[in-house]
């Protein structure tokens, strides 16, 4: 059974995502404070984490920075705030989806379970064998889930690790924005492509020695996006 935690400052909103995913089967905590919040999600086992944006004591961005540095596990987003450069920003840190209150309780759960069953999915399919991607100082270990470039390892979230892994196995293949969407998040990407460009801003930043000439991810202006090789 998955483990989520939620954290939520508004009691009654927590207790209804509560109940709609514990009724799902999953097994869920809830706290209310930043600062234990982030001490639970860094001290305990959980599979996916629910983080409101405005929590009393540390707020959801820095605990989102902060988890991305030792924690893999799939990071939701929920917030009042309808400002993109606040969904940007999330991603941006890490996060691997941002939805918009009020919302309903089902979309939260299906969204939950999308992402974990892709999670669960993308780990499974490596497990059985050592895969690894080497191109140009560049090598990607897909059972690992390690990057390093020229010997470096660099720390990558879940979904830059897949957004990249997924271009690399399909090298010279130009993609949408739409596409890669679709692909790495499964799920309907009206008015959700942003996502896709703030996580290769970010990728090119960890493996690109000179982001604004990139020698792996090239960008094709008015189409979407390639791996060289």
């Amino acid at each position: 059974m998955s483990r989520i935690l939620i954290l939520e400052d508004e009691e009654s909103i927590a207790e209804l995502e509560k109940d709609y995913l514990e009724l799902s089967g999953f097994d869920v905590e809830i706290d209310h404070s930043g600062d234990t919040g982030l001490e639970r999600i860094t001290n305990e086992d959980f599979d996916l984490l629910i983080l409101d944006l405005m929590l009393p004591g540390i707020d959801g961005f820095d605990i989102c920075k902060k988890v991305r540095e030792t924690k893999n596990m799939p990071i939701i987003m929920v917030s009042a705030k309808k400002d993109d450069i606040d969904k940007i920003r999330g991603l941006g840190l890490g996060a691997d989806d941002y939805i918009t209150k009020p919302f309903s309780p089902s979309e939260l759960v299906a969204r939950v379970k999308a992402h974990l069953t892709r999670y669960e999915r993308l780990i499974g399919s490596t497990s059985s064998e050592n895969k690894l991607i080497e191109i140009r100082g560049l090598c990607i270990d897909r059972t690992a889930r390690r990057v390093t470039i020229n010997g470096e390892e660099k720390g990558f979230t879940t979904k830059e690790f897949d957004l990249l892994c997924f271009l690399a196995q399909n090298p010279n293949h130009v993609y949408t924005k739409e596409e890669l969407f679709s692909k790495i998040w499964d799920m309907d990407s009206v008015g959700d492509i942003a996502t896709v460009t703030v996580h290769i801003k970010k990728i090119r930043e960890k493996i690109e020695f000179n982001s604004n000439k990139p020698q792996y991810i090239e960008t094709i202006w008015g189409v979407g996006y390639r791996f060289k090789v």
